[in-house]
């Protein structure tokens, strides 16, 4: 992993250091660049790691009931040939999203691991 350093204004850097253990996630999944409405998606993501929560809570953290249906129905159509362009798009940023998750959650799952172990 790369170390990276910045200069940031002294508000920011307080708040920024509170997300230290977070903060490589959260500007993953904010560079993404999504323009559908898989940001909404991500917005909750980001929301829920800004609230600083346990290693734990992460690796049991589920979207929304109303983002699962959403992502239920962009799976349906897909498999039934039926998205629009827009809705591939979308379907294609929540894959993004997802991966970068699920990275983060094998992450945390090895760490604790080897913390049990």
């Amino acid at each position: 992993m790369t170390q990276v350093t910045i200069q940031l204004p002294d508000d920011l850097a307080e708040k920024v250091q509170s997300l230290d253990k977070w903060l490589p996630s959260i500007l993953e999944i904010s560079l993404l660049g999504l323009r559908t409405e898989a940001a909404a998606t991500a917005a909750d993501l980001i929301e829920f790691l800004r609230g600083n929560p346990s290693p734990q809570e992460v690796l049991d953290y589920h979207v929304s009931e109303e983002r699962q249906t959403r992502l239920e129905r962009l799976l349906a159509l897909n498999g039934m040939g039926l998205l629009s362009r827009k809705e591939k798009q979308e379907l294609e940023e929540l894959e993004e999203i997802e991966n970068v998750f699920v990275m983060l959650k094998a992450e945390l799952s090895s760490k604790l691991a080897a913390d049990r172990g």
